[in-house]
């Protein structure tokens, strides 16, 4: 009897080791499992991370080049702008044309950059101007120059009028109020003008200005001034 029951407390015994061994082989497998689980997890994030790190990358390369486009765009107009203005120098400043008598030759008056200037080419623009010519100061010499009241209605604005001692033919000045000096031969003066254009002054300008013919009826003569 005794051996029988030490038999079987042996194999009791060795059941129960058995089973404690299958028991730390599963929890051996599932540890295993779970670390792996956990290693995937952060693979999965890492990998989460560095695409969004380069789509900030790409957002803010896209943004920077957006700004420096727009930057580019303000200096390119800017550039324009200002090459348009040099060009504008360049060429010379608003022309009038003029005409001395109803049917003369055209010629062409090149306007100084001044208030004045600016004014008188401004009201041409509206309205074309047929002026008369006076000869009734005692004290003008209309050998070498003319004059044309400007109607009071046209408020001409006086910029920074200056002592002239002399005039070349072609020059033209603003006299306040209201009247333009045409000298269309070299003089000595002495008045205060502003000088608001020339004339190119040739053999053909100068004898149309001294060859206007008296307008019929009127008793004096007429200048034309227009846009070209």
């Amino acid at each position: 009897m005794k051996n029988k029951n030490d038999r079987t407390s042996m194999v009791n015994k060795g059941m129960g080791m058995v089973a404690a061994v299958v028991l730390t082989a599963l929890l051996l497998v599932g540890c295993g499992q779970n670390n792996g689980d956990t290693e995937s997890a952060r693979d999965t994030n890492a990998g989460s991370v560095d695409v969004t790190e380069a789509q900030r990358a790409e957002s803010n390369i896209g943004a920077g080049d957006s700004s420096e486009n727009h930057v580019d765009t303000e200096n390119i107009t800017s550039m324009e702008n200002q090459s348009a203005e040099d060009q504008t120098m360049e060429s010379g400043s608003t022309q009038l044309e003029v005409r001395f008598g109803d049917n003369g030759e055209a010629f062409m008056m090149t306007l100084l950059d001044n208030e004045t200037a600016a004014a008188i080419a401004r009201y041409v623009g509206t309205s074309d101007w047929r002026l008369p010519i006076y000869e009734r100061d005692a004290d003008a010499d209309y050998s070498v120059l003319q004059y044309y009241d400007i109607p009071s209605r046209y408020e001409i604005p006086s910029d920074h009028p200056e002592t002239v001692t002399e005039a070349k033919a072609g020059d033209v000045f603003y006299s306040d109020p209201n009247r333009i000096v045409l000298f269309y031969h070299d003089a000595e003066i002495s008045a205060e003008y502003t000088k608001i254009g020339t004339f190119d002054a040739t053999e053909e300008f100068i004898t149309a200005v001294e060859e206007n013919p008296v307008l019929e009826g009127w008793g004096n003569k007429i200048i034309q001034i227009s846009q070209p």
